[in-house]
């Protein structure tokens, strides 16, 4: 492991570009100590940073800055910065964040001080590959001093007008008394004005354009099948075509389940329940993907065939994504995203459901009243642990989230510090016996995937002793000397593997988990998923696409997922990984009862950093064009 030898600088600088450039130093193996952050005017005590450049962001700023007779180099650390932000997930580079900040690099024996941010907007403006809005240009630099690849900056436009033109639209016209007879029906007079549920649906019916935001447990599902057949008996049933769309194979497959199983509990004539969609897909597969092609099938000339699109697990998807979505539906079609505002933003750039909703909060902005947060929830339970913990979690209250982690009153939530390396198998082991052994002692494939899911470990690396590959070493070796598998084969039985790819022709993916288990008839072995319908399918592990081994994933991987209990492994150091986000989507994970490994300093620190996107969406969305 090499250490940096920064030199300390007092320096103004905002916290979200540190992350940028630090969080590329740590997926480099680079390893910061702490940085303390100052009480006013946002000062932090900042290190003298050496920049790490991957090679794609080298590439970027060569080929962009061709040309150029620059000696100091400048151009070109701006321009391979912006390209390692994008990296890092966000949209574009704010230059009031770098102005004036010192950069140490490779080769150079004074650190590279940026200038000052007038200097530097003069400067990028002088390339003839910067262009303004409205430019067709490699880089565009806004007005508010926030530097784009081209690219970014047109799905970010496209996606503001889009969200913009079917906030403002309001498909049909919808019989006011039998539309408020409906929602009685479903959800029951609401004399107080207060039913979140019920106002969701409301919008969706009058907007074309809205959002459900809400933590596990708050009833987005039950809420977006009552607008499923509010939406048919509005219109007619069968001339409503209806798609319903998630991120991953696993999102879909349980929305998907969860529709089976609340059908025939909707207050609605049977023909209704008969034109419910029973079919949900990935956001991929709807648009239909084009074989080593960025675009799809579905497009602004190609729309959509339908009059409205649902979306789970919104929070998942990133910009470009959602953009290719808005873009390729029809102008008169309704889009409703349902997601967690408060959960991980989407691995790849933008934090798109996250900026919806905050610009919902500002007034006179394009989505205000589009926007309808569930807060009441129906799994927890006033009292429950988990519940609260999440709660003080969101709000940064670190002291709260120890507190209620070390009651030992409450035994569904509980803190335990991160074990050396040397005992954490010995830490493992009871955890581990618990959770697996029900699931590997199964008789059937249809009862083995059902009691695996009433255990998993998360943790935040996905390398490493704490990370998910280091973790499911852990446990097949404990599960090995336990006799409870025979881990001497790529597919052994009993083994979880979680895919990483989608895989059309199978009908596998990402983020479907299955267990390869011996065919009860031939004793070859075979690799079992469950199917949305509720039954078990089977195919030789030879044809499974990419994937990995499941005793352990990550959190960005368990999106979309619940477990029973839930062990979350966090490392001993604390790292800028680790941020607010990505504590409270593992907790909430859980539906009875989950463990922290950490140290408190570390857990501390983390709940109290925000991951923060640098975008312009926002601002899109509230300022009036």
């Amino acid at each position: 492991m090499r250490y940096d030898g920064y030199r300390r600088a007092d320096i103004p600088v905002r916290h979200s570009f540190r992350n940028t450039v630090l969080s590329g130093l740590h997926s480099a193996g680079w390893k910061a100590a702490p940085i303390p952050l100052g009480s006013r005017n946002n000062i932090i005590e900042v290190l003298m940073i050496d920049f790490i450049e991957r090679p794609i962001d080298r590439q970027a700023s060569t080929f962009l800055c061709r040309g150029i007779k620059e000696e100091t180099g400048v151009l070109r650390t701006v321009v391979s910065l912006l390209s390692q932000a994008v990296g890092q997930g966000h949209v574009c580079l704010d230059l009031e964040e770098i102005a004036g900040q010192p950069v140490r690099i490779p080769g150079r024996e004074e650190p590279l001080r940026l200038p000052g941010i007038a200097n530097l907007l003069a400067a990028l403006r002088s390339l003839p590959t910067v262009g303004r809005p409205g430019e067709h240009r490699p880089l565009i630099l806004d007005e508010a001093g926030r530097l784009y690849l081209y690219r970014y900056f047109r799905y970010e436009l496209q996606l503001a007008e889009a969200i913009r033109a079917r906030a403002a639209s309001e498909p049909g016209s919808p019989d006011e008394a039998a539309l408020a007879a409906s929602l009685d029906r479903y959800f029951g007079p609401d004399e107080s004005g207060v039913d979140r549920q019920r106002q969701a649906a409301l919008t969706a019916l009058r907007r074309g354009f809205s959002v459900i935001s809400g933590g596990p447990g708050t009833g987005k599902t039950t809420t977006v099948v009552r607008i499923l057949g509010l939406l048919l008996e509005q219109t007619g049933g069968e001339r409503m075509r209806i798609a319903m769309a998630a991120p991953t194979g696993k999102a879909a497959a349980r929305l998907a389940s969860s529709i089976a199983s609340l059908r025939e509990s909707l207050p609605c004539t049977e023909e209704v329940k008969r034109h419910l969609p029973d079919q949900v897909t990935t956001i991929h597969r709807l648009l239909g993907t084009i074989p080593n092609s960025t675009g799809f099938r579905h497009n602004a000339r190609n729309p959509l065939p339908y009059d409205a699109v649902i979306v789970d697990e919104a929070s998942m998807v990133d910009l470009p994504l959602m953009t290719a979505l808005v873009t390729a539906l029809m102008p008169q079609a309704r889009l409703i995203l349902i997601g967690d505002r408060d959960q991980l933003a989407s691995v790849e750039a933008g934090a798109v459901l996250g900026d919806i909703c905050r610009a919902a909060e500002s007034s006179g902005s394009a989505v205000e009243g589009c926007v309808t947060v569930l807060e009441r929830n129906y799994r927890f339970g006033d009292g429950s642990g988990i519940a609260a913990l999440s709660r003080a979690i969101n709000s940064g209250d670190a002291g709260e989230a120890i507190r209620l982690l070390g009651d030992p009153a409450d035994g569904t939530i509980a803190l335990e510090a991160t074990p050396t390396r040397e005992t954490v198998r010995k830490r493992l082991a009871s955890p581990v016996l618990e959770g697996f052994r029900p699931y590997l002692e199964a008789e059937t494939p249809e009862e083995a995937l059902r009691l695996f899911e009433r255990f998993r470990i998360l943790t935040a690396l996905r390398e490493g002793p704490w990370g998910a590959a280091g973790m499911n070493h852990a446990v097949e070796t404990l599960l090995h000397e336990a006799g409870l598998l025979k881990a001497d084969a790529p597919f052994y039985r009993g083994r979880p593997v979680l895919v990483t790819e989608n895989d059309y022709i199978h009908k596998l993916f990402n983020g479907d988990t299955g267990i390869i288990l011996p065919d009860p008839e031939t004793g070859n072995q075979k690799a079992y998923f469950a199917a949305p319908d509720g039954t078990v399918r089977s195919i030789p592990p030879e044809f499974l696409p990419a994937h990995v081994t499941a005793f352990a994933m990550t959190v960005h991987k368990s999106q979309g997922s619940e477990f029973d209990r839930v062990l979350m492994v966090l490392p001993p150091e604390d790292t800028l990984l680790l941020t607010r986000e990505l504590i409270y989507t593992g907790i909430t994970r859980a539906r009875q009862a989950v463990t922290v490994w950490s140290d408190e300093a570390v857990f501390s620190s983390a709940v109290k950093r925000r991951t923060e996107r640098r975008s312009g969406l926002r601002e899109m969305l509230v300022n009036r064009q």
